[in-house]
């Protein structure tokens, strides 16, 4: 600043603001010419070719929502890099203000700045005195452009029948392979099997058999498609098979240290999959009780399980919120995914493509089985979520802890659909969460387990079309964009 002053000073002149800006790029320009070129003495700045500049130009207009222009001639006090000659016919780049790069000096110069995109029609604005920020386009459709999935419409579900039994909260569900009859555990220590037929109708006798013997709540059931075979895991740290034939207890299965929360049967091996408080999953021989593998490494209980055939053959989700796909081969752990937040408490496989969905209290995540690739969030579920189940038409259906129901489109996340479970009379308000849900052999009929001590089938409304309960496109359009600018 001293040196301005001593200028301006000998001059007699009162420099004005611009004349020091000016005057300041000037020295700026000049310390970076010494400071990168060979011999100072000699160095120099090239000069632009007109075709270079206006191709960049061009490029800029078709990348950017902001185009260049000429400036208008507005008094501003933004810098320029202009194109000067002198007198003695050499070319030079120097630094001015716009308004007096715009301004005949004697040089023949040409100062440009952008204005945005939506003012090509004239219109002035103040927004070129503060400079604008460049934006990328999603139109043009370029590689930034956000394609936005149709969903398959799909009918909503209503409740159909109340099945009221058992004493405690029911806690557990499996259908029968031939689809004629389904199972139920519950906290009362029982197990009950029941007609499917009788019981979508409502029928008085639709409760076949009863089976007593855990001594805790029933936490988990699964029939064996290739033996009459019933397996049971409770809090009691047992994990009993059931002989449908005999209806006794033909086999057990010990070493949980602790509560046994969920059961699986690998699709075609004769192994049985269980997890439970002691945080790991042991996988057993059927026939001989033989523990096969102890799957370690999880933090927390293991309170969700899949069952593949191929690999990763089993996948486990913890209350530590990680998700771990695990080599049954070599029992050893092939991934970890770790982008819940919360406890993941329900996992769930669609039969038509090779991909799973987790549900936590955070949200539903998308998953790619293969490798455990992570695909989808689905948000709008603001629950604990405790069951998830899907059919074959691609309907996801997952059940909160406080009653909530969402529907979903499988492939898209679009929920089509949000209910609330009513409980039943002599019930308390509370008494409305969903422990278990699922669906039948056909996909028809959906099953969910709640702590009303009651077992509540659905089935879609036959009336519903297109027509009357519309997909709302504006409403997925915006969630698709708000969700697009979030990692996870």
């Amino acid at each position: 600043m001293s040196t301005t002053k001593a200028n301006s000073q000998d001059d007699g002149v009162n420099p004005s603001y611009s004349s020091l800006v000016a005057l300041s790029a000037r020295h700026s320009l000049k310390r970076s010419r010494i400071l990168y070129a060979v011999d100072p003495q000699s160095a120099f700045i090239p000069s632009t070719d007109p075709t270079i500049l206006q191709n960049s130009i061009n490029r800029r207009k078709r990348r950017v929502t902001q185009v260049v222009r000429p400036d208008d001639g507005k008094q501003s006090n933004a810098l320029a890099i202009v194109n000067s000659s002198n007198d003695d016919g050499g070319n030079f780049l120097q630094m001015q203000p716009l308004s007096s790069a715009t301004a005949g000096n004697g040089n023949s110069s040409t100062a440009l700045t952008t204005i945005p995109a939506n003012e090509k029609t004239g219109k002035n604005s103040n927004s070129t005195k503060a400079g604008g920020i460049l934006v990328k386009s999603n139109k043009g459709g370029g590689p930034g452009k956000l394609k936005i999935p149709t969903p398959d419409w799909h009918a909503p579900w209503k409740l159909s029948t109340v099945l009221s039994s058992h004493l405690g909260w029911v806690r557990s569900l499996a259908f029968d392979p031939t689809n004629d009859m389904f199972a139920s555990g519950s906290a009362d220590r029982t197990i009950k099997i029941w007609d499917l037929a009788k019981a979508s109708v409502g029928a008085s006798d639709a409760l076949k058999l009863t089976l007593t013997g855990h001594i805790s709540p029933v936490r988990g059931l699964a029939f064996s498609s290739r033996h009459p075979y019933l397996f049971s895991a409770g809090e009691d740290k047992m994990v009993k098979c059931w002989d449908l034939e005999t209806n006794q207890v033909i086999r057990h299965y010990h070493g949980h240290l602790s509560g046994v929360f969920c059961l699986k049967l690998h699709p075609t091996l004769d192994l049985l999959v269980t997890g439970g408080r002691d945080a790991v999953a042991r996988v057993w021989d059927i026939r001989t009780k033989t523990q096969v593998h102890v799957l370690a490494g999880h933090d927390n209980t293991v309170a969700s399980l899949l069952t593949r055939s191929t690999d990763p053959q089993v996948v486990t989700g913890s209350h530590d919120t990680t998700i771990k796909l695990w080599d049954l081969a070599a029992g050893k752990c092939m991934t970890t995914l770790t982008h819940h937040q919360k406890s993941i408490r329900a996992m769930v496989e669609p039969s038509f493509e090779n991909t799973f969905v987790s549900g936590a209290a955070d949200c539903l995540k998308y998953w790619q089985a293969k490798d455990g690739r992570f695909l989808k969030s689905y948000t709008g579920h603001k629950a604990v979520v405790n069951a998830m189940a899907v059919n074959e038409d691609g309907v996801l259906v997952s059940g909160g802890d406080d009653g909530s129901m969402h529907f979903w489109d499988y492939k898209t996340g679009y929920n089509f659909q949000s209910s609330s479970s009513i409980v039943q009379p002599g019930s308390l308000e509370a008494e409305n969460a969903i422990f278990c849900s699922e669906f039948d052999g056909t996909g028809t009929r959906l099953l969910t387990c709640e702590a009303d001590k009651t077992i509540k089938i659905w089935k879609m409304d036959e009336e519903a079309s297109e027509l009357t309960h519309p997909i709302d496109m504006v409403a997925w359009r915006k969630k698709c964009i708000k969700e697009s600018k979030q990692r996870y």
